[in-house]
């Protein structure tokens, strides 16, 4: 078995996850990441458009509006983009763990599941007229109807009827996403014979090298789950020792490695929550735990974007418009300093540099 050194673990990453090679297209993106995590519209956004080849942010509002790709809470309780083909066979593998974290929640929102009924035919309805609706529009029916929708009432009628498959997030109104019946938007669907083996040959092309416990992270199933979809298809790809634990990864990956090695070793502007750092349940194959703390300050869920050299997380950026606020962890060697100005300038930019989360 080939043994990887941790610090190389990175590299492959990029290569899995094709920030290096580019592929053709938004849509080709998402469904070759499986699904981006996008509760930051604008992050996912700029996630998808630099693993295109003109870095387009574009591209992905009309995947959007196309119908190609749709936002839901298929897996974790978090919103992600993933190919609508696959939304109703994921929510079906992942969303029932959700939906059930969730309950005491809603009874403390004193949801009932007479509420959760109103809510689905006021939806159901409505839509039914508007073809879409913005998310003010709709809560606005909701109240309506009886329905409160202050203090995250709203928020949690909407998530539930997501995580049902009625509604998701489809086509675009300005630089804000509209909701959808699902049904109704999704006109192709996916229906794999072994869901949970699909979803983790999915991830593994995307994101190896990784082992069960990052598929349990990145799915938020239970790990013995994990496990046995790792099983299900582990002669499908190749398996590495890192640190003495058993990762698999996709037979291209070292293939495209050696091919565009000197190109993934170069330096990477990477948005906040990119698949690069959150994929994944251990995180110090490309993150010094150290540095940690300036990539989430104060622990609070929010993930700043990251400066990426030669697979290793080596700074932090934000991002105010267009503009790009560089933190180096340390001093940057003449040729990265060059490097980094180059990727300031051609970081994606457009119509979601105001969106509306």
């Amino acid at each position: 078995m080939t043994r990887l050194a941790a610090r190389d673990v990175g590299t492959w990453r990029l290569v899995a996850q094709r920030v290096v090679p580019v592929l053709a297209s938004a849509t080709a993106v998402v469904g070759h990441l499986a699904a981006v995590q996008a509760q930051d519209l604008r992050g996912a956004a700029t996630a998808v458009a630099i693993r295109t080849p003109a870095r387009p942010t574009a591209d992905l509002a009309r995947a959007l509006d196309a119908g190609e790709v749709v936002r839901s809470w298929p897996m974790r309780g978090t919103l992600h983009l993933i190919a609508a083909a696959d939304l109703f066979w994921v929510l079906e593998l992942c969303a029932a763990r959700t939906v059930t974290a969730t309950r005491r929640r809603r009874a403390d929102l004193g949801i009932a599941d007479a509420d959760l009924e109103t809510a689905h035919r006021v939806a159901a309805e409505f839509l039914a007229g508007t073809g879409r609706s913005t998310r003010a529009d709709l809560l606005t029916e909701f109240a309506r109807h009886g329905q409160a929708t202050t203090g995250g009432r709203g928020y949690h009628l909407l998530l539930h009827l997501c995580l049902l498959g009625v509604l998701c997030q489809g086509p675009l109104a300005g630089r804000e996403q509209t909701f959808v019946l699902a049904g109704d938007w999704v006109r192709a669907r996916r229906t794999p014979e072994d869901p949970l083996a699909e979803w983790t040959r999915r991830y593994l092309r995307s994101h190896g090298p990784a082992t069960p416990a990052d598929l349990a992270a990145w799915t938020g199933l239970p790990l013995g789950t994990a496990r046995r979809g790792f099983a299900a298809v582990r002669d499908e790809f190749e398996a590495v020792l890192v640190d003495d634990v058993e990762h698999l990864v996709h037979p291209e990956v070292p293939e495209l490695l050696a091919t565009h090695r000197r190109a993934v070793r170069d330096l990477h502007l990477l948005p906040g929550f990119d698949e690069f750092l959150l994929g994944y349940a251990d995180r110090s194959h490309v993150l010094a735990p150290g540095y940690a703390e300036r990539v989430t300050p104060g622990g609070n869920g929010i993930f700043r974007g990251t400066v990426v050299v030669a697979g290793n997380v080596v700074g932090t950026f934000t991002r105010a418009g267009t503009e790009l606020d560089v933190e180096p962890f340390a001093e940057l060697s003449v040729p990265r300093a060059k490097a980094l100005a180059r990727r300031r300038t051609g970081f994606p930019s457009g119509w979601l540099d105001s969106v509306t989360p």
